[in-house]
């Protein structure tokens, strides 16, 4: 097949195509261009999903009237220097606004804060109409009509109108949190319906996630701060108990650019790993300010993957900021369990109130204390143990309130992490292999499983190089019994690959330690005494993450008096 040279309109499209590929692409890099403009207020309105009109509008330093031709010109931008490495802008690459004019009706009306008169550009079918003066307020106005008219095969795989607005608003949500101060409105159809007004002081990240998170998120919620090396971590981890079917409430930034990674993904499942279930994610909202000298975000047109010059130090920032706030923390349940808790009570009837108390206490097996009236409630989180409930439920009575307490579920998690504690306080014992399992892998990832030996014998796992592309397994974790070899190898080859950790390993001992806990701890059905109860909640108080099982279902709910309050209409 003969080689020839991609005509220049084709080779502008394939670019563009990389930048642009639905009307949400187009949203964030007009209001990225808002924001490195300065802007402290951007408006946005859409028609028809952005495939009709988007039209994005912003306060900031606007663009000379000579500087607008260049505007639409590809690799034209006022952002970066002679540094590749060195970037602090969101954009840097002067692809976004001639990208967009080669796939859409463009339009640019703009005035800078010296000019007495703005002006504006159009760009239709590669043909450029302006500059000429036009009146304008200071800042910049950016329409996009009719994307992808000149491209039908993209336009052809356009979701539905709701699907794309969707898009555009998860787009607009996420920078919309990394820049507080920054007033942002979105309008379609002469009506705004999303508005996240400026936010100042100390306060402003957690109301800004207020707003666009709701205040559920602020209540069941831990503040991060970590800093290593010129590495700074702040954000905020919701409860393990706390959790969502998808990552889509997981939001990371990083020097304020909202990013994709798959090393901080994986360093949060790390974190959440033994508090939910596997198939559950942690909300979590985490922004790393680091040297733009040791983050390449120049290695997609998009600018949302990046890469750290060292992966391994931000893995471990990020899972010790979240253990740690889990444990300063303390002992903590998820407010939205006690709503749902309250809202299960049942008022009784008015006509037969006597019928309806009676029929409860039938089916109630109680357990009680004598007297406890008469007895002080120190000032226990968990408060003191007043009854058992159904032969597995522990009502306790707190200072301002009373708890519920799953006693199967708690117990669980405490043999749990006493279990772990015994695990890896020291090298774990192997099972020697009669016959060394030879594996063969691709040689570039038997390579690099290989620079964690040391780190997977810790863990009982003996492995060792048998020339080149191929392992030999030695011995595996006695804890583990019998094992596929050459699956788990596989595994954590793929792991090592993708991710650059040995937490597949970790995972599958802390499973194991996990099922064990199960088996051996207080059973549903056993009558607890009060001692015994008391025992229980005291050593829930001492215990990292015992607010939710090995499972990730909760241990405890509480209600507040004024909860209570609420139920019997005293407030």
């Amino acid at each position: 097949m003969k080689i020839r040279k991609l005509s220049e309109a084709l080779i502008n499209q394939i670019a563009a195509g990389e930048v642009v590929d639905r009307p949400a692409s187009v949203v964030k890099e007009l209001i990225e261009n808002a924001i490195d403009a300065e802007a402290s207020r951007i408006e946005i309105f859409i028609e028809k999903g952005g495939k009709n009109l988007i039209r994005v509008s912003d306060n900031g330093c606007g663009i000379q009237e000579n500087e607008l031709s260049l505007a639409v010109l590809r690799h034209c931008t006022s952002k970066l220097g002679n540094n590749i490495n060195d970037i602090r802008a969101l954009g840097f690459r002067g692809e976004a606004l001639p990208s967009i004019a080669l796939v859409a009706h463009l339009r640019l009306l703009s005035r800078t804060l010296n000019s007495l008169t703005g002006a504006e550009i159009s760009v239709s079918r590669d043909q450029i109409y302006g500059p000429q003066p036009a009146a304008a307020n200071r800042g910049t106005v950016v329409e996009v009509r009719d994307l992808f008219y000149r491209t039908p095969a993209r336009l052809k795989f356009m979701k539905p109108e709701q699907a794309e607005t969707t898009a555009i608003i998860d787009t607009i949500r996420r920078i919309a949190i990394a820049f507080p101060w920054i007033h942002f409105s979105v309008s379609r159809m002469n009506r705004t319906f999303m508005n996240f007004t400026p936010l100042q002081g100390s306060h402003a990240q957690i109301s800004r996630l207020i707003q666009v998170l709701g205040k559920e998120f602020s209540e069941n919620t831990v503040e991060l701060h970590a800093e290593h090396k010129g590495i700074r971590l702040t954000g905020f981890a919701g409860l393990p108990s706390y959790n969502r079917s998808n990552s889509l409430q997981q939001f990371f930034y990083v020097n304020r650019r909202p990013i994709r990674d798959k090393i901080i993904a994986a360093a949060i499942k790390t974190s959440y790993a033994d508090a939910i279930a596997r198939d559950r994610y942690g909300v979590v909202a985490l922004f790393i300010e680091i040297s733009p000298l040791d983050v390449d975000v120049n290695v997609h047109p998009a600018k949302t993957d990046i890469r750290f010059r060292n992966p391994d130090m931000i893995r471990t920032l990020i899972i010790k900021a979240i253990h740690e706030a889990f444990r300063r923390s303390g002992i903590r349940p998820e407010k939205k369990r006690t709503q749902a808790m309250l809202n299960a009570f049942q008022v009784p009837s008015k006509t037969d109130p006597v019928s309806h108390q009676s029929s409860l206490l039938r089916h109630i097996n109680l357990t009680s204390l004598e007297k406890t009236d008469k007895i002080p409630i120190p000032s226990y989180p968990l408060g003191l143990a007043q009854a058992q409930i159904h032969q597995n439920y522990i009502i306790a009575q707190t200072q301002d309130g009373l708890v519920i307490v799953d006693q199967h579920a708690a117990h669980e998690r405490l043999v749990y992490e006493a279990l772990k504690k015994a695990l890896y306080a020291k090298p774990l014992p192997s099972q020697i292999l009669l016959i060394p399992e030879i594996v063969e892998l691709p040689e570039n990832h038997a390579e690099r499983l290989l620079d964690y030996m040391e780190t997977f014998r810790q863990f009982g796992l003996n492995l060792e190089s048998f020339g080149p592309g191929a392992i030999a397994v030695r011995a595996t974790p006695a804890i583990l019994g019998t094992v596929n070899a050459r699956a788990l190898v596989h595994d954590l080859a793929d792991e090592v690959a993708e991710y650059e950790s040995t937490h597949e390993l970790k995972a599958m001992l802390n499973y194991v330690a996990a099922r064990m806990a199960c088996h051996s701890s207080i059973r549903s059905g056993r009558i607890l005494k009060i001692e015994e109860m008391n025992a229980l909640l005291r050593k829930m108080e001492g215990t990292e993450a015992s607010s939710t099982c090995n499972h990730g279902r909760p241990t405890y709910i509480e209600l507040k008096i004024t909860d209570i309050e609420h139920l019997f209409c005293r407030r």
